[in-house]
Formats: structure tokens, C-alpha cells, sequence
């Protein structure tokens, strides 16, 4: 079973609401809820608050990544459930912004880093892109992955600044377009002959930043 599943079993056979249950893990019943449906995954202090309540393992929590660190990846120490990932630095969901340096990592379930390997993580700030990744998440990169229509990438310009942005591709056009509760935001469109735009790679993971 996936982490999701775990957790929303474990929750119905008690009887539980979310909030009931998010109170156990000292979260929000939202934070459960997108624990749920695979959107985040708790972190290892509320795992242990979890199987410590319910007089469980971590493991009968965190069943579905023990999948092995690929060499790609960044081996570092983690449970077998969560595994670091460096962090390269930021992308902005808003307006185009110079990057930072980064030395820190964050933790990412295994099975998703085992099933992409040279991924990599950002650090999103900014809200043109919050209907996905809110501001202050961290989003995992593959920078091999072929991006469909509509799949969020980071894309670089020409002066080495980034964005995060919904990526859709014409004949002889891509357009970069929010996904923003606020209706501020323009989509960028590149044309044929506009200084090239590098896509470094698709978001397949997302994690919170903080839980609410």
C-alpha cells in the first residue's frame, strides 16, 4: 500500500475525521487531506506521533518506498521511507528573479527519487503557480523527463533566471502560463525567433514547505 492509503486506512478504521485525526500529528485536517491523495507526505516527526498513538510501527505507515536510492540521486542518509534530495537553489513562481546557492536537502519518499534518477529539488517562491506549489514548497525536478502539455516545468532564459510555470507547446510557440489563484499573472509566450528558453526539467513531486 502507498503512504496514502496507510494513513487514510488507519484514520477510517478508527473512526476518525481528518481533523480528529490531523490533531493526533499536531497538522490541520487540510494537511491530512492532501496527505491522502498523495499531494505531500508527513513528515518524520508526525510519522512518529502517528505509530506512538496508535501503538504501530513506522513501517506499517511508510510501506510503499523501499525501493533503493538510485545512483543518479543524491545517496544520502534517510529512513527507508524518506530519502534527502539537495536542494540546487530556487525557482519563481512570479516574476523572473536572479537564483540563490543552496547547501541543504530535503527529504522526498524513495519510491519517487528511485523512480527518477538525476532528479533534483527547488525551492519555490512566489504565488503565479500556488493552485499546484504553493510559495515556500519544494518541488522535485527530473530533468529527463519529457514535459506533456500542461505539465509544470522550470524554465530558463537566456540570462539565467527561472521560472516554474504550466508549459504548452505549439508549431512554432511555447507558452508558459500561471496557475495562480490571482488573475495578476501573464502567460510568457516565446516565439520561433525569441532568445531560446532551456526547460531544466518537469516537476513530479512537491513538498511542503511547512504544514499547515
Amino acid at each position: 500500500m502507498s503512504i496514502a492509503s496507510n494513513i487514510r486506512r488507519i484514520r477510517e478504521s478508527h473512526g476518525m475525521t481528518q481533523e480528529e485525526f490531523g490533531k493526533i500529528a499536531s497538522v490541520t485536517a487540510m494537511a491530512v487531506s492532501q496527505w491522502e491523495n498523495g499531494r505531500s507526505v508527513p513528515r518524520m516527526g508526525a510519522v512518529q506521533a502517528i505509530a506512538d498513538y496508535f501503538h504501530i510501527s513506522k513501517g506499517e505507515l511508510l510501506d510503499d518506498a523501499r525501493d533503493s536510492l538510485p545512483t543518479g540521486a543524491i545517496p544520502v542518509r534517510g529512513t527507508s521511507a524518506m530519502v534527502p534530495v539537495r536542494t540546487l537553489g530556487v525557482t519563481h513562481a512570479g516574476e523572473r528573479m536572479d537564483e540563490l546557492e543552496s547547501e541543504y536537502e530535503v527529504e522526498f519518499p524513495a519510491g519517487v527519487v528511485s523512480r527518477h534518477p538525476g532528479c533534483f529539488a527547488l525551492k519555490v517562491e512566489g504565488d503565479c503557480m500556488d493552485r499546484r506549489y504553493p510559495d515556500g514548497c519544494h518541488v522535485l525536478v527530473d530533468p529527463e523527463a519529457e514535459p506533456s502539455n500542461g505539465a509544470a516545468v522550470v524554465a530558463e532564459f537566456d540570462d539565467g533566471r527561472s521560472v516554474l510555470r504550466c508549459c504548452y507547446r505549439g508549431a512554432s510557440t511555447m507558452m508558459l502560463s500561471a496557475d495562480s489563484f490571482s488573475e495578476e499573472y501573464e502567460d510568457i509566450v516565446v516565439m520561433h525567433d525569441d532568445p531560446p528558453v532551456r526547460l531544466v526539467g518537469v516537476v513530479v513531486w512537491f513538498q511542503s514547505g511547512e504544514e499547515e
